[in-house]
């Protein structure tokens, strides 16, 4: 199954989520049939916070980028595409995080992330990061619409 990133913006060269920048995460989001968005994350070795552990900075980039699958997903079902100039129809206004426990170095953590309200102007995300069936961390996304200026 091809994932939400690689059908919708697949040359974004985005650290996080884009398949554009090979040296990026490239993560990989799917739809689930509850309005679920999942996707797997594998932590890299250089992702260590010093003591062994996922790094913080890397969670917050993965919970930002995974909220993005799910917004680009929300918009292309409601038909609000990008705007001319714009490379996506949203970007992220604010992300508040909260780190609830320590998440493995070494083993896969799944990404959950649900739109929970949607309005063309913007959307707000709830997105966790689980690992061992409990959450590590959470963080409320918000997403607004992208509107380019022209330039002066």
């Amino acid at each position: 199954m091809t994932s939400i990133q690689e059908r919708l913006y697949p040359d974004l060269p985005c650290f996080g989520c884009g398949h554009g920048n090979p040296k990026g995460l490239r993560l990989r989001s799917y739809p689930g049939d509850d309005g679920v968005v999942t996707a797997a994350f594998t932590p890299w070795p250089e992702h260590d916070n010093g003591l062994g552990f996922l790094n913080g900075g890397i969670i917050c980039t993965v919970l930002d980028c995974h909220s993005a699958a799910a917004v680009v997903l929300e918009a292309e079902r409601r038909g609000w595409p990008a705007l001319p100039g714009a490379a996506l129809p949203y970007v992220t206004a604010g992300l508040d995080v909260r780190y609830l426990r320590p998440s493995p170095l070494d083993q896969p953590v799944e990404l959950r992330a649900v739109v929970r309200e949607a309005a063309e102007a913007q959307m707000l995300v709830d997105v966790s990061l689980v690992w061992d069936g409990k959450p590590r961390a959470e963080a409320t996304a918000l997403w607004k619409r992208w509107r380019p200026r022209p330039a002066n």
